[in-house]
Parts: structure tokens; C-alpha cells; sequence
């Protein structure tokens, strides 16, 4: 098992690859003028002992070296040892609404980005608690199987789409059933649900299900997101406006935040609405909650005394560094009678 001290320098790898490109649009510029200026044969009479392949050679070399020292920086960590620990807490399972009314913009950024905040900020919160997450639209499906990996659990809520479930709608009653299936430990005494959504449910049966998930020891709660006003609901691509969702009658589609669903879905599972809009108050109730619930103590195994692996990235990098000093652009005399690059020529 290994883990990343510092992935924010991952980005560095753009600036390695936007050099490549720099230096390839160099090179084919220069040769285009080479040519304008002479014939390929009389370049190389001009000059014999330029080498074409070291220079790529050399590229090759020195973004190896960068990658290298980007990879050190990043510090790369692998677990040595394999612990069993004891924790204590609660089972928690967040059911994400990812339908197309999510996208609204009456709560800004979005309703979605809204709600992604909302349950990292909870997970943040969270000591030994284990934590699941189930998106859902026409469908609900599961995103991150219930777990003690917070890290994980916020990395998979980020990449929650739309475009993750191929039928629209709104299936609330789909991810209560799901989320019954979702709670593994039979002895867990505390099994919290939360659902995020802004309540457009087209479906009406959700409030029994509720009932049918507390019969199973699960509470549900419910987090609105939105405004009643409503809001349109803008189409992109690639982060490009390409106009408003528009219903069969070709008429701009408003979308509104139902509380009077989730407030019925969440009385009818013994719990509570909350108004997500509010994200402060929202989480801060959810950390009440879950420090005033009984903890259930339960094993985990996880890999322990993490080391360091910089080092080793380091001297490849310094390496590769030293090894592009020998490679110089025109063809070395010492090289050159090694014949390493093919650059001896048979009279034959």
C-alpha cells in the first residue's frame, strides 16, 4: 500500500509536457528554415558532425530527469506494515442526487457543488466513523463501497457527474433500497443516512421506504439544496455555455427545491430536513448528532509506518541530469568511434 505526501505537485508534469511541446515546435521551425535556406545534402556538408537524434535524446533525457525530481517532490510512501486497529463509530451512508436539476444555479456554485461541499466538510468531521456513498438519478447506483478510507471517500465524491448514469430522473426511493443493502455490520446499533437532493422526486413511494429502512435500524435524513424560486438549468460543454434545458414543448425547464418531500422522506425515517443551503449550520448539526450517537467499537486493518521513497526519485533524476551533460548536440569525437547512435555510415 502506498500513499502521496503532497499530490499537488502532480501539476508540475503540465509544465515538463508543455516544454516538450516548446521544444518541438523549436526544432521543426528551425529545420523548415534550414531547408528554405539550403538542401538537406549541402546542411550537411556545413555541418557534419550535427546530430539530429541526441537532440531528441537529449529531450528524452532531461524530461525523464524533471519527471523524476517531480515524482520526489510528490514523495511517494509505501506502507511496511499491515496493522489491525480498533476504532470507534458510527456507520454513515451519504445518497447523492446527481439528476440534471442538480446542475441549477440558485445556490452557487451549483446545487451539485453545493452538496459535494456539504458532505466533505461531514467527512472531514468524522473520526472512525465508516462512510459510503450512493449516487442516483433515474437509478441509484453505488460510488464508494461503506468504508474507513475518508481520503477515498472524498476523492470519489468529486468525480460525481451527471454523465456517471445514463437515465435522468430523480429515483429516491431506488437509493433508500440500495442504502439498505449498503449497511454490512449487523451489530452496528447506528446507521445514519443522509440524503442529499433537491427533493424533484418523481417518484411517490419514497417516504414508505423510508419506513421500510427504519424497520432496518436505519435513520434517514435529508438535506435540501436550492431554492423554491427554482432556477434554469444551463447545458455545457467543456466548460462552454451552450444554452438552457428546454422541456418537449421546446419551453425553458424551471427547476425547484421540494422541501416538502424530504421533510416527509426524513419524518417517516425517524430523522430530520435540514436545510442545506445553509452549509455551516447543516454540518455543524450532522457533528452533533454523530458525537451524541453510541459509538460502535469494530477492527480494521491498515497499513502502518509508512517510509519515505523520495530518495530513490532523487538520484534517478540527479542521474539522468549528469548523463545529459555528456550529451552534447554534435556528434562527440569518443562517441562518435563508439558508433552508439548509428552515426558511422558504411561505404558500402
Amino acid at each position: 500500500m502506498y500513499q502521496l505526501e503532497d499530490p499537488s505537485y502532480i501539476v508540475y508534469f503540465t509544465a515538463i509536457l508543455l516544454l516538450v511541446v516548446l521544444f518541438l515546435i523549436n526544432f521543426f521551425w528551425k529545420r523548415k528554415l534550414q531547408r528554405s535556406f539550403a538542401e538537406s545534402k549541402l546542411l550537411q556538408k556545413l555541418s557534419p558532425d550535427r546530430s539530429g537524434f541526441k537532440s531528441f535524446l537529449k529531450l528524452l533525457v532531461v524530461s525523464l530527469a524533471l519527471a523524476f525530481l517531480v515524482i520526489a517532490l510528490i514523495n511517494p510512501k509505501v506502507g511496511t506494515q499491515l496493522q489491525t486497529i480498533k476504532r470507534q463509530g458510527v456507520d454513515i451512508v451519504f445518497a447523492l442526487d446527481i439528476s440534471k436539476s442538480m446542475l441549477a444555479e440558485d445556490i452557487a456554485p451549483n446545487r451539485l457543488e453545493k452538496s459535494k461541499q456539504i458532505i466533505s466538510r461531514i467527512i472531514d468531521k468524522l473520526g472512525g466513523d465508516r462512510v459510503g456513498i450512493i449516487i442516483y438519478a433515474g437509478s441509484a447506483y453505488p460510488l464508494l463501497p461503506i468504508t474507513t478510507d475518508h481520503a477515498a471517500a472524498r476523492m470519489f465524491l468529486q468525480n460525481a457527474d451527471p454523465d456517471m448514469v445514463s437515465s435522468q430522473g430523480t429515483a429516491i426511493a431506488d437509493a433508500l433500497r440500495l442504502a439498505k443493502t449498503y449497511f454490512d455490520d449487523e451489530s452496528q446499533t447506528n446507521r445514519f443516512l443522509f440524503i442529499v437532493s433537491d427533493g424533484e422526486d418523481h417518484e411517490s413511494n419514497a417516504d414508505n421506504v423510508a419506513k421500510e429502512a427504519l424497520d432496518a435500524g436505519i435513520r434517514t435524513y435529508t438535506i435540501g439544496v436550492g431554492t423554491t424560486k427554482g432556477s434554469t438549468i444551463p447545458i455545457k460543454s467543456d466548460g462552454k455555455f451552450l444554452g438552457y434545458k428546454k422541456d418537449n414543448n421546446d419551453e425553458v425547464v424551471i427547476t425547484q427545491m421540494h422541501p416538502e418531500t424530504l421533510e416527509a422522506i426524513a419524518e417517516n425515517g425517524n430523522g430530520s430536513y435540514l436545510n442545506g443551503n445553509n452549509t455551516v449550520k447543516t454540518v455543524a448539526f450532522v457533528e452533533d448528532l454523530l458525537i451524541r450517537a453510541d459509538k460502535k467499537e469494530f477492527e480494521t486493518k491498515q497499513f502502518s509506518d509508512y517510509k519515505d521513497q523520495f530518495q530513490w526519485f532523487v538520484g534517478i533524476g540527479l542521474f539522468l541530469l549528469i548523463l545529459d551533460s555528456f550529451l552534447l548536440d554534435k556528434s562527440t569525437q569518443w562517441i562518435k568511434k563508439l558508433n552508439l547512435f548509428n552515426e558511422k555510415k558504411s561505404d558500402v
